[in-house]
């Protein structure tokens, strides 16, 4: 008698998987993935008897499994100066330490080799996606490719020169150079990135603007990431630098709001009522005492507030778990309200609404059929993780990256047993070990 099951490329079992498209938890399913899509996630009997799996993993002890961690503001490649100027403020940090690192030492070589570095540690914590807002980014490109990553390119554009680009048209023309050479990459999106207010003038926003518009592209910038920017547009303008870009006719569903830690109630409502986006990065504030951003209020709003790491030069860690840990306790808090930003508000904060703020939505960001497998799976029969009453509270607030053991990307199994598939750790420790020679011996006081 023949096998008359659908044939698919893998199944994985699990004691608990945590869809996000859903609230809650599944307990004793499968998920069925054939090439590079989420095909089924049903209880494993129904599993048994509908498909037949050429890989079947059977995670069904101790794992919750769940889409992959979407980090909605990185620059990967300041990887290679983590811990670099610590403990300054960050206008100091800026100026003093970060921009002159730059000019002096980044290059395509620089970007490969710590965008690398990067997509190997953000991968290995179950980080999957990320908007990665930097330099060179088809250098950026190449390391997500080999590395099985998926990411969205955000194109830095700035008033001044940096990184072998003279001026906003420069870096402007640079973005849209990548974005045509590698459009048909299944794993690269991407959007353009004004880096801020204070360092893009209206003439360069009124442009990007049209671009976006006519492109179909996501605006991601810095905004209002300190009390200070806000204070010095109004004694200059006496708009907030929000109030600004709507009147340039940058707010909309486009517009990704990174950092949002000082806005007034009139920011908030253009917010909401044009549909904008804001990415929460918890640490990055606290570490250069930009201040607590208000994130209940902006949920409360229904703005869709996404959590990105920053850079690792202001972090120091691209780990998407101690950011959901973070920014619950933060808004309870701060808020004084311990029901403000619930474990399952945060994972789809991490997931889900990540994928939603660059236009991703309809394709990762949770266990959805006919969404593309990007998945993670956590092993959660360690010490510091038992006893288990909740998977998703143990998600938020007792798990950690290092309890990843298995990472999907398109289908494509790039963490195995806590070790990366594609990436060879031995080479990429050695590359980053000669960038600390070279930084070290160059302008670090």
């Amino acid at each position: 008698m023949s096998d008359e099951r659908l044939r698919v490329d893998t199944r994985i079992d699990a004691r608990w998987f945590v869809p996000i498209e859903r609230d809650g938890v599944l307990a004793e399913h499968s998920l069925l993935i054939d090439s590079e899509r989420i095909v089924a996630l049903l209880p494993r009997a129904e599993a048994d008897e509908r498909y037949a799996a050429r890989e079947h993993i059977d995670l069904a002890q101790h794992h919750v499994v769940m889409p992959g961690l979407v980090n909605a503001h990185t620059h990967a490649a300041m990887a290679l100066m983590r811990g670099i100027a610590d403990d300054v403020g960050l206008d100091a940090w800026l100026r003093d330490h970060i921009w002159p690192l730059e000019v002096a030492h980044v290059s395509a070589e620089f970007v490969h080799d710590g965008t690398s570095l990067a997509a190997a540690e953000m991968l290995c914590g179950g980080t999957t996606c990320c908007s990665d807002m930097y330099f060179h980014a088809d250098a950026a490109a190449r390391a997500y490719l080999a590395a099985g990553m998926r990411a969205i390119l955000a194109a830095p554009v700035l008033d001044f020169a940096m990184a072998g680009a003279t001026n906003a048209d420069a870096h402007l023309q640079r973005g849209l150079e990548v974005r045509d050479r590698f459009r048909g990459s299944p794993l690269l999106a991407f959007a353009l990135a004004p880096h801020a207010p204070y360092t893009v003038g209206d003439e360069s926003w009124r442009k990007v603007v049209t671009l976006a518009h006519e492109l179909d592209l996501p605006i991601e910038t810095h905004l209002q990431e300190t009390r200070a920017e806000r204070d010095d547009a109004l004694a200059a303008s006496g708009m907030t630098p929000l109030a600004r870009l709507d009147r340039l006719g940058a707010t909309g569903p486009a517009l990704v709001a990174v950092h949002a830690v000082h806005l007034g109630d009139g920011d908030l409502d253009i917010l909401a009522r044009h549909g904008c986006h804001v990415v929460h990065c918890p640490t990055s504030n606290l570490k250069l005492a930009a201040g607590i951003a208000p994130v209940a209020s902006y949920v409360a709003r229904g703005v869709n507030v996404a959590l990105g790491t920053d850079g690792a030069a202001s972090n120091n860690r691209l780990d998407m778990f101690a950011e959901m840990r973070l920014a619950a306790l933060l808004a309870k808090g701060s808020s004084g309200d311990a029901t403000q930003l619930p474990a399952q508000t945060v994972l789809r904060m991490a997931t889900q609404n990540g994928a939603d703020a660059y236009g991703l939505g309809a394709r990762i960001g949770s266990l959805t059929a006919g969404k593309l497998a990007d998945v993670i799976a956590v092993d959660l029969s360690e010490l510091a993780t038992q006893p288990c009453y909740d998977p998703v509270s143990q998600l938020v607030y007792a798990a950690g990256r290092e309890h990843v053991t298995d990472v999907w990307v398109n289908g494509e199994r790039v963490v195995a047993s806590r070790s990366p598939t594609r990436i060879d750790v031995p080479a990429l420790a050695l590359r980053a070990q000669r960038w600390h020679q070279r930084l070290s011996a160059g302008t670090i006081q």
